[in-house]
């Protein structure tokens, strides 16, 4: 039995010792974006000449936003001469009707606006990319998602940095237009900011690779084609052509400057579903693309650092749930061994994940909602909100990585949104919620139960070392429940 106690111990410290080095990564990001910020911010380069464009939107059944979405692009400050649409639309619902319709009256006034109707999905999105490059006429080609509402002078402030030759992609920042809609999308609001301001400005400043976010940036046309085309391998296409074009040489660019507004996901299941999709395709993309890194020579050792981690972020989810499942069993395993154990006293030090993290997320909260006492309150409730939350959804995103790391394939599945833009619209629109509780959804309920458990535990046992940390589990693990289970039922 003895055995089985340091056994659990060891793979405890194991994956705690992953999340640490993840987090000494994410400290370089964090000075490296701080650096950066201190600096005069580049100039704009001249665009001499306008270049011809292409704009493409894949769509699949977005009844509620698409329409939204076409009105938003023809408003582009653009030559129309200059300026190709393609709706590249997948969709086997209304949708394709609505969008066959609207780009027959853009048409005729004027635009060269395609639609673009595929019966079968083959690929999902990345197919429908690869298969719209023939016609593409544009040098460069700007990519939205559905949901987003780009300014009139996006190509304007984009397309000047492909002045350099080198560069294949000009990648800008989200915004959201319905981040107070809730508690869900004011906590991923406040984690994807972190994402594109000290992430990706982060690697940009220092060097580093990093990703196209499948929308909201432009591609030279040349890059895509040199690095292999879009490919449907994985889920995340733009992760993966990202990779492969960055180690072909080509440079890309992150604007933070540049907000390209978006609508985030209000349910749970939509939630789930954009989360499955982002963790699996991430595993996918380490599975097929980081090998390659570390074999490529001309990249620097920091890179492919930085590279390793960027690429298993999503191994954090691994992680962050069996630590947690072992960490009621570790208070035993802590009275039977000894608490006085060495190696226990030595497990403090990984409160200095918690700390690094902290300090991510809260140079990003800083940068986005500005310093005083006010936001300083606000943060303290936010970040551990959203660290529960993120804990709690750990299971369901721990299994997608497990599917991609096995090569398991899945079908693409888009994220349904509702064109909220305010909290008095509604989203009881049961046309793309699915009715069904899942039985991940229960086990979600029953380690609530499990981590409510360790909370009395500890205070049976006098042992107060993870109790913070089952406080949190519990809230998290149970917030997903409760809205998993809510989102469904309440409008369907």
């Amino acid at each position: 039995m003895e055995f089985l106690y340091w056994f659990i111990v060891l793979v405890y410290a194991l994956l705690l010792g992953f999340i640490l080095l993840y987090s000494f990564t994410q400290l370089n990001l964090v000075l490296s974006y701080s650096k950066a910020r201190k600096k005069n911010p580049a100039p704009m380069p001249r665009l001499e000449e306008l270049p011809k464009v292409t704009v493409q939107l894949p769509i699949f059944n977005e009844l509620f936003v698409s329409e939204r979405l076409i009105r938003n692009i023809v408003q582009l400050d653009y030559p129309k001469d200059l300026l190709q649409i393609q709706v590249l639309d997948d969709s086997t619902d209304e949708t394709k009707d609505l969008l066959h319709e609207l780009c027959k009256e853009y048409e005729l006034a004027g635009f060269d606006i395609q639609h673009i109707h595929r019966v079968n999905r083959q690929g999902y999105k990345a197919g429908a990319l690869a298969e719209a490059m023939p016609l593409v006429k544009g040098s460069f080609i700007a990519i939205f998602d559905a949901d987003f509402l780009p300014k009139p002078d996006f190509l304007k402030r984009t397309l000047p940095w492909f002045v350099d030759e080198n560069v294949g992609v000009v990648q800008t920042k989200w915004t959201h237009i319905n981040e107070d809609y809730n508690l869900l999308t004011d906590l991923q609001a406040f984690g994807l900011n972190a994402h594109f301001s000290v992430e990706q400005s982060g690697r940009n400043q220092a060097g580093h690779f990093i990703n196209f976010n499948g929308t909201a940036g432009v591609w030279r046309k040349t890059t895509i084609e040199n690095a292999g085309g879009w490919q449907s391998d994985t889920i995340t296409e733009d992760l993966d052509l990202s990779y492969r074009a960055q180690l072909k040489g080509w440079k890309f660019i992150f604007r933070e400057e540049v907000g390209s507004p978006s609508e985030l996901p209000a349910s749970m299941p939509s939630l789930k579903t954009q989360q499955y999709r982002w963790t699996k395709g991430a595993a996918e993309c380490a599975r097929k693309n980081l090998l390659k890194v570390w074999k490529t020579k001309g990249i620097s050792f920091s890179t492919k650092v930085h590279a390793l981690f960027h690429l298993m972020n999503s191994f954090l989810f691994i992680c962050i749930i069996i630590t947690a499942l072992l960490s009621v069993p570790l208070l035993f395993i802590k009275q039977s061994l000894g608490a006085d154990r060495d190696v226990f006293k030595f497990g403090g030090i990984f409160a200095l994940s918690l700390l690094i993290l902290t300090l991510f997320y809260w140079i990003s909260f800083r940068v986005h909602e500005g310093g005083g006492l006010r936001n300083i309150l606000r943060f303290i409730w936010k970040f551990p909100a959203f660290l529960s939350v993120s804990m709690g959804l750990s299971l369901h995103n721990a299994i997608a990585v497990l599917e991609g790391y096995a090569g398991k394939k899945t079908a693409f599945v888009r994220t349904p949104k509702f064109n909220l833009q305010n909290r008095k619209d509604t989203w009881s629109r049961t046309k793309y919620i699915s009715k069904t509780v899942n039985w991940l959804t229960v086990i979600e309920g029953v380690l609530t139960l499990y981590f409510i458990f360790g909370l009395g535990l500890g205070v049976y046992l006098g042992d107060f070392g993870l109790f913070f940390y089952h406080i949190m589990l519990s809230l998290g693990f149970g917030s997903v429940y409760f809205y998993s289970l809510k989102h469904r039922i309440q409008f369907n």
